[in-house]
């Protein structure tokens, strides 16, 4: 049987994990090929997958970036996008697969992705009042968007809907791709039995100043790029004013996302962003209004 999905394995000085994922893809039940995205890694990783299909990087594009760069090497009909710290049952990609052939209106479908603990971490992705993605743990067959950690797309609707934002490096970049396939007419499901175990954070650190600092850029971009013109402008302005705020402030939340150097950072990395945002945006499709996705799903 010839292969239908191709997995992209991004990694970044993934020795201490990388080998327990692809001893998992090597346990699939349904065939597929595998191509491992190295981002420059210099702790021995490069060693450890040399006997797999390796694309190196000369420099560390980050998560988004590495999905980029082998998007055009993809011929099979699906592609998924795989953390190098998570470890899918055998039944994963046979599940997943089967579960968009049997609905032709999804161009993504979303794991259960578990923590090494057993509990939940995701089963797709929720769209918060004020525009921030935030995993699910429970859900109906349909979501809003889907965990980049461990999620199965139909190669050829994301390639018409741009592709993967490269230029995010890290996070969002999962939210911001269901945005414009929702935006294209398609649908993103949950698929209970697609389980994944996750050790998140091994490869970055949540809650730290480049986590805080990619998580409050990138959810802007996104909303440029993606949301209705009100809604991106009255999340920047709020951005803005909240900023401009902090020195006058009394108890400040002690959380990196409201120091002022990353907040003045952020928003400078989006002004200079700006006009090459918003000529993405122009080439959105939008075969569903923006407004109307946003009705159907913020907040929800």
């Amino acid at each position: 049987m010839s292969a239908v999905s191709t997995v992209v394995v991004v990694t970044w000085r993934g020795r201490d994990h990388i080998t327990a994922c692809l001893d998992a893809l090597a346990a699939q039940k349904s065939p597929h090929r595998t191509i491992i995205v190295d981002n420059a890694s210099d702790d021995g990783t490069a060693e450890l997958i040399s006997g797999h299909e390796v694309v190196r990087l000369p420099r560390n594009r980050g998560y988004a970036g590495g999905l980029a760069a082998v998007l055009d090497m993809v011929d099979t009909q699906f592609v998924a996008w795989l953390n190098d710290d998570a470890a899918p049952d055998p039944s994963w990609l046979a599940e997943l697969e089967s579960a968009l052939n049997g609905e032709p209106g999804a161009a993504a479908a979303t794991s259960s992705i578990l923590l090494t603990d057993g509990s939940t971490q995701s089963v797709g992705v929720a769209l918060t009042a004020d525009g921030h993605g935030r995993d699910v743990v429970l859900a109906g067959r349909e979501v809003f968007g889907f965990c980049g950690g461990a999620a199965l797309l139909r190669t050829d609707e994301l390639r018409a809907v741009g592709g993967v934002p490269a230029s995010f490096f890290c996070y969002y970049e999962d939210t911001d791709t269901a945005w414009r396939l929702r935006l294209a007419g398609h649908r993103v499901i949950s698929v209970g039995p697609a389980r994944v175990r996750h050790k998140h954070g091994a490869s970055t650190r949540p809650g730290s100043t480049l986590f805080h600092r990619w998580n409050e850029r990138n959810r802007l971009l996104m909303l440029l790029r993606c949301a209705p013109a009100s809604v991106a402008l009255t999340q920047l302005a709020r951005f803005v004013a909240i900023t401009a705020m902090l020195p006058f402030r009394k108890n400040v939340p002690d959380a990196a996302n409201f120091r002022l150097g990353l907040r003045a950072q952020v928003l400078a990395e989006v002004l200079l962003r700006l006009p090459t945002t918003l000529v993405q945006r122009l080439r959105v499709k939008t075969e569903v209004p923006r407004t109307s996705v946003w009705r159907d799903w913020a907040g929800r």
